[in-house]
This record gives structure tokens, C-alpha cells and sequence, in this order.
């Protein structure tokens, strides 16, 4: 295989990382929208497209596998095989919260919920944009991107901490809401680990152009 095909092939690598990156910021998106809107067969699109992700994965694992088995990538060529096989272990199990969300949201179809809903859509849609920004970094290689997407994980732990006292004396009081709001708690829990898998991506990014691994997930 010629330098220039074998470029076309981390190129292609490269597109599938970011297709399955785009189906999986959609369905952190329409679980948590399912939750909201009570749409059963939303939530039950997400379950089922988790397969998409899955088959995206083993696809994905395939042709990593193949590049370095069949050529002899460069060091620079196996990081960026490396860091793909990362990635999308990490969308892999965002895929798998958003799948736990949407059940959820199933679960209580028929219920009125004990307050209005506004934390966790603010957190959805906060990990939504951390998702595509965290995305953007790798395709650009954009350290200092990386690094921006990261910080915004400690405004995701500040909602799940707000969410978490708000909930407690609302359970105490009424113990007719503790199942609800504790499905709430999960949810919140769901998303807040979600931007922590962004937050891996970022690491992996870094990785990827400066060769240094980053803990940054404190």
C-alpha cells in the first residue's frame, strides 16, 4: 500500500470516528428529550440505535486492526490508530448512558414529575456541546480546545452537586417522590459520567499531537 492510499485509509478511519461520535451526541440528545417530552418510542430509537453504535465499534476495531497488520505504520500512524480505538471506547459507553436514560424516561412515561425539569436538560445540552466541541478538537488537533472542553466537566459536576442537595429534602419530606427523584439523581449521574468520557477524549487528543498522556478527569 502507497503512502498516499494508506493516508486515505486513517482519513477514512478518521470519518467513521466522527460518524459514530454524531449518533451518539444525537441520542444523549433525544433520551433526555424523550425523559422530557414523555416520547416512548423516541426513547425506544435510542435503545435500538445503540446497536448502530456497537456495529460502529467492531467496524471501527476491524480496520485499526488491519492497518497495523497488514502495513507498518509510522509511530506517528499507530498513535492515531491508538487514539481512535480510545475514542470510540469512550462513545461506545456514552452511547450505553443515553441508552440507561432513555429507560428511564420509559419508566416514567406516565408519570407527572414532582418539579419542573431544568437542570437536566441543562446538562444535556452542556455534554451535548462537549461531545461536538470535544469532537472538533481531535479532528483539528486543537490542544488548547482539548484542554477548554475539559474545564467545562467542573460546570457538569456543579449542576449534579446542586441537583443532588436539591433532591435529598425534597425525598424526605415526601416520600412518595423518593423513586422519581431518585431516577432523576441516575439520570444526572448518567450525564455528568458522559462528560467524563469527554473528558478522555480530550486526554486522547492531547495524546495524539503532543504524545504526553493527561490526567484530567479530577
Amino acid at each position: 500500500m502507497s503512502r498516499s492510499t494508506f493516508d486515505l485509509h486513517l482519513e477514512a478511519l478518521h470519518n467513521y470516528v466522527l460518524r459514530m461520535g454524531s449518533i451518539v451526541e444525537k441520542q444523549i440528545h433525544d433520551s433526555t428529550e424523550a425523559l422530557i417530552t414523555h416520547n416512548v418510542k423516541l426513547a425506544q430509537k435510542v435503545i435500538k440505535d445503540d446497536d448502530l453504535v456497537d456495529n460502529l465499534e467492531k467496524e471501527i476495531e476491524d480496520r485499526c486492526i488491519k492497518l497495523i497488520a497488514t502495513e507498518q505504520p509510522l509511530a506517528k500512524d499507530l498513535r492515531m490508530i491508538f487514539t481512535a480505538t480510545k475514542i470510540i471506547t469512550d462513545l461506545e459507553r456514552m452511547a450505553d448512558h443515553a441508552v440507561d436514560i432513555a429507560k428511564i424516561g420509559i419508566m416514567l412515561k406516565d408519570e407527572k414529575f414532582i418539579k419542573p425539569l431544568i437542570d437536566i436538560p441543562k446538562m444535556s445540552g452542556l455534554v451535548k456541546d462537549m461531545i461536538r466541541e470535544g469532537l472538533d478538537a481531535y479532528v483539528e488537533g486543537n490542544v488548547d480546545k482539548a484542554y477548554s472542553v475539559c474545564k467545562k466537566d467542573d460546570e457538569i459536576d456543579a449542576i449534579y452537586r446542586g441537583v443532588f442537595k436539591e433532591m435529598l429534602p425534597i425525598m424526605a419530606n415526601d416520600q412518595s417522590t423518593i423513586n422519581q427523584a431518585t431516577q432523576f439523581l441516575f439520570i444526572c449521574k448518567y450525564l455528568e459520567r458522559v462528560a467524563d468520557h469527554v473528558t478522555n477524549i480530550c486526554e486522547w487528543t492531547i495524546y495524539l499531537v503532543t504524545g504526553e498522556i493527561m490526567d484530567l478527569n479530577e
